[in-house]
């Protein structure tokens, strides 16, 4: 019988070594040195153990079985390791900088700062004694100091990569963006085909807001090198956002080209997601498949968690997302890494008094370190403005053909421009549609700044000399919430576009109405700022955008009634698809519509289908309306919506009133289980809003049962909707702006400077 030791020679090698009482000391450092080159850290740190034993002076040995000890995370080992080498040899500059190292492991950073300094004063010419040194005073906050040790060592060797990356990283977390395109030429002019320093120069193109500068290299290197794997992955992870469909060629090149990277996987799946174009429903397939594979390896970050848990709640995994951790590691983590749109999905799974108040701790979460890095870098403080108009702010990039655009409009064509300035800031990269350009035509000022960084925004927002800052879209696609942290504005608010605080300290107030404010003050960051009706109102683009509705019920004509929901399945719960089932089993022959592109996937009508099986609904009276875009028109063949929950519907409960179609809501304490409550309230339509599931299940079927009230609604809701406060677009501008003015107050109010 063959050994199975013989096809694995360095084992047979530690073996030989191991049962020797007294090994060579050049033999055993050697073979650890290729253990540890393999990643076999136990075995060598089990030939270290014995070299040491038969070789106490070796200070070779010592110090590779502190670094051994260090991969094993035995760190006070290491450090009695690495001090028995410093003993032998006290100017033994290696030895120093991986005793440094594992002070920075232990959080111990004057310590490792002192050890670094040491090193460095043995060898004054090394430059990874320099490097390191940088590393120590980072962590301690002296970033000038650090800075400079990291120019010092790309100085000493222009061939060390690692310092180059740290000195773009550095300047780039302080925001001195030329400074960091600078190291950033110099690295790759001394270094010009190194893959890390090229990476480096296409991630800094992008993270300082050049996405054409970024796209144009990373274009221009696939010109030079067509099969170059790491320019693919990174050209289709910048284009996912604007380009899913070249993203995901790009993608599928980078896969192909390097098999196993997983990072290609995950970009991948984030685009497969993102595509809406071709057959929509194959592609979540392909991303679900993807999905299941990549969560089976374990090595997940935070960011491959969030891309894993979107991939499965677009098709109703709910098991698969219970398997990616709880709701608070899970949360927490996203708002620890700075994924703050990660939990806007996540706001779903906030079905809990504690998990609503655990979203409101991640959030802030995340706003404690976008503020930390606003601190650290300042903008130039600007003089208050004393006299003339208010001068108010509204934030955005959908301000365009996009519902948070259509539902801002009343407050453009209705401008109080006897006592306001009105200023509109996007950073939208797509081109300008007509409502964007009617929005600009409006406003006394419309900037849009496609490529910017954070800070800049900030700094340029704040020469405007804003008495207040609204930001409407939260951590959604093209936003930049984080802008709020510079304080550009003397009081900053949040509305419309992200139901709930955004985690900021420094927005001040939380725009709401009467009906859907939080009823605990611990589910808000933000100070409530009312209106007196609503908080939304209908524009004359959205109502135009809407076709007309049948004035029959659709019960009457296919002969059953059918309940219905064209909310994204990001909303979906599987305590709320069991809730939808049972009321669908309790009306004799009723069926379920799903409008949602999401309808043509496969995993998502099983799903969905093994949901409403367990409360006794076959698959039959299951219906499927895929569409994208035109999904209005589903609404004729649906007698009543049943809304998400805890996540209610925004946009689409007005749709389904608009079209004729009730809603059923069921509220809970926070703003974001309270978005229906307020519409249907305004609507006069209070009773069709649930505070149990046993209250909505209830309401949902008697009102199957009332023929004659539906066919009412059907034929008035519209003309209710526009005769209610939502419809009222005039009314709502003037209350807005007389909330505002009301809350600014004096304009030689102190303007907070940070």
């Amino acid at each position: 019988m063959t050994d199975p030791s013989a096809s694995d020679p360095l084992g047979l090698t530690l073996q030989a070594l191991l049962n020797q009482p007294s090994p060579a000391a050049d033999a055993c450092l050697g073979l650890a040195r290729q253990l540890y080159q393999a990643r076999r850290f136990p075995e060598a740190e089990a030939l270290s153990a014995h070299a040491v034993a038969v070789h106490p002076d070796a200070r070779d040995l010592w110090n590779i079985r502190g670094v051994l000890l260090r991969m094993l995370r035995r760190l006070p080992e290491a450090i009695a390791a690495l001090d028995q080498a410093l003993r032998i040899d006290p100017a033994f500059s290696g030895a120093m900088i991986n005793r440094g190292n594992v002070l920075l492991d232990l959080n111990q950073n004057e310590a490792a700062l002192e050890t670094f300094t040491r090193a460095v004063r043995l060898d004054p010419q090394g430059a990874i004694p320099r490097a390191m040194t940088g590393r120590a005073l980072l962590r301690l906050g002296r970033s000038e100091d650090a800075i400079q040790h990291f120019r010092d060592a790309t100085q000493l060797r222009a061939d060390y990569v690692e310092a180059w990356q740290i000195l773009v990283s550095a300047l780039t977390d302080l925001d001195r963006w030329p400074e960091a395109d600078t190291a950033s030429a110099a690295a790759l002019l001394a270094n010009p085909d190194n893959i890390q320093l090229l990476e480096t120069r296409s991630l800094l193109l992008r993270v300082s807001g050049r996405y054409g500068d970024a796209e144009a290299f990373l274009a221009e290197r696939l010109r030079r090198t067509p099969d170059a794997a790491w320019a693919h992955f990174h050209l289709g992870d910048l284009l996912v956002l604007g380009n899913p469909e070249r993203a995901i060629g790009h993608l599928r090149r980078a896969l192909a080209l390097a098999p196993g990277q997983p990072d290609h996987a995950y970009a991948l799946l984030r685009a497969l997601g993102g595509s809406v174009a071709g057959d929509e429903g194959a592609k979540l397939d392909e991303a679900f498949a993807l999905a299941r594979q990549l969560a089976a390896t374990g090595d997940q970050t935070p960011a491959r968690t969030a891309l894993l848990r979107d991939a499965f709640a677009r098709v109703c995994a709910f098991e698969d997302i219970a398997g990616l951790g709880s709701f608070e590691s899970l949360g927490r983590s996203w708002a620890g890494t700075g994924l703050n749109a990660s939990l806007m999905y996540h706001m779903a799974q906030a079905n809990t008094p504690e998990r609503a108040r655990e979203l409101v701790a991640q959030h802030r979460l995340w706003g404690e370190g976008i503020e930390a890095h606003a601190g650290r870098t300042p903008i130039p403080p600007v003089p208050l403005r004393t006299t003339g108009k208010v001068r108010l702010g509204f934030m955005s990039s959908d301000l365009r053909d996009h519902p948070v655009g259509k539902f801002a409009l009343p407050l453009f064509d209705h401008i109080d421009r006897d006592r306001f300035e009105v200023f509109a800031y996007s950073f939208n990269r797509g081109e300008a549609d007509p409502i964007q350009a009617h929005i600009a035509q409006q406003v006394d000022a419309f900037r849009c700044w496609p490529e910017i960084t954070s800070r800049e925004a900030a700094r340029r927002i704040a020469e405007d000399q804003l008495d207040m800052l609204i930001e409407l879209g939260g951590p959604t696609a093209m936003n930049l919430p984080q802008v709020m942290a510079w304080r550009p504005a003397r009081l900053q608010a949040s509305w419309l576009g992200y139901p709930h605080s955004t985690g900021l300290s420094a927005v001040d107030r939380f725009i709401c109405d009467p009906f859907n404010a939080p009823t605990s003050p611990d589910l808000l960051i933000e100070t409530p700022m009312l209106m007196p009706k609503s908080w939304i109102a209908m524009s004359r683009m959205l109502l135009a955008s809407v076709p007309a509705a049948q004035h029959d019920l659709p019960e009457r004509r296919r002969g059953y009634l059918t309940f219905g929901t064209a909310n994204n399945p990001y909303k979906y719960t599987a305590e709320g698809l069991a809730l939808w089932a049972r009321v669908v089993a309790a009306v004799p022959g009723a069926h379920f519509a799903f409008i949602r592109p999401e309808a043509g996937s496969q995993a998502f009508r099983l799903n969905v289908e093994a949901a409403f099986a367990l409360e006794g609904v076959t698959a039959d009276r299951i219906e499927w309306h895929v569409t994208r875009g035109g999904h209005l028109t589903a609404y004729s063949d649906i007698d009543i919506s049943l809304d998400t929950f805890p996540l209610t519907g925004g946009t689409t409960t007005v749709e389904a009133l608009l079209m004729g179609v009730p809603v059923v809501s069921l509220a809970g304490e926070a703003f974001f289980q309270r978005l229906s409550r307020s519409i249907l309230t305004n609507a006069g339509l209070t009773d069709l809003c649930a505070d149990t599931p046993q209250a909505f299940e209830a309401i949902a079927v008697g009102l199957a049962a009332n023929e004659g009230r539906r066919l009412a609604l059907r034929r008035s809701l519209r003309a209710r909707l526009e005769a209610s406060p939502l419809g009222d677009a005039e009314s709502f501008a003037r209350d807005f702006y007389e909330m505002i003015h009301r809350e600014i107050g004096p304009k030689s109010a102190p303007r907070t400077a940070d």
